[in-house]
């Protein structure tokens, strides 16, 4: 079973439009959507296991000019 994440996604100013079009291009992004908030952009990705999601989010998301910080939210079943 596959492991999902919402990549929460704080961007300089004027980079959201940018970021949410270059993250959206990466291997295992469902979705990336511009929103208003604390948070300029959230990704939901997925991934196999939660080592490969940790190294995509900081070997390939964080890389991506324009963005100043994120948090990853781990969706669990209940």
């Amino acid at each position: 079973m596959a492991v999902r994440a919402y990549v929460l996604i704080e961007t300089e100013v004027g980079k959201a439009a940018a970021v949410a079009a270059a993250v959206r291009d990466l291997d295992g992004v469902v979705s990336a959507d511009d929103v208003t908030g604390r948070y300029d952009v959230i990704t939901l990705v997925e991934a196999v296991d939660v080592d490969t999601l940790g190294r995509m989010v900081v070997e390939d998301v964080q890389q991506i000019p324009g963005i100043r910080r994120t948090s990853s939210c781990i969706v669990i079943n209940l």
